[in-house]
């Protein structure tokens, strides 16, 4: 089993979507950053190395969004919140950036796979966000 590895960054109460550049039949996409974990590399060590790659940014991860989201057959896509903690992202590796506000979420197309995990993000991102009641 394929383990992916994404990162929810948070900044400013928005969430960063990056649009898929490929392969053809991904491109457009949107999907969290990220991508898969290497022989003998955690998960989180992956996550960490995938958006200094793609995005030219340090980031800190905090909370664990959900469990493994399926992605096909064969592969898991796990992903945790996060920070930019040095740099300012850049679409290395991707056709653009978004930042969504919590109510934009859902003004691109998201990946299918990515889709259930965005759903719960935005439940968590009240809590997160210190605006729960």
């Amino acid at each position: 089993m394929g383990i992916v590895v994404g990162a929810a960054i948070i900044s400013d109460g928005r969430l960063l979507a990056a649009q898929r550049a490929a392969p053809a039949e991904l491109a457009g996409g949107w999907e969290f950053p990220g991508g898969k974990v290497h022989h003998g590399e955690t998960d989180e060590e992956a996550l960490i190395r995938e958006c200094q790659e793609e995005l030219g940014v340090v980031v800190s991860l905090g909370e664990r969004v959900g469990g493994d989201w399926p992605l096909g057959d064969d592969m898991v896509l796990r992903v945790w919140f996060a920070t930019v903690v040095a740099g300012t992202p850049v679409a290395r590796e991707h056709l653009a950036l978004r930042w969504l506000a919590p109510d934009e979420l859902f003004d691109v197309p998201w990946l299918p796979g990515d889709l259930p995990v965005v759903r719960r993000v935005r439940q968590m991102l009240p809590d997160l966000l210190g605006l729960s009641e």
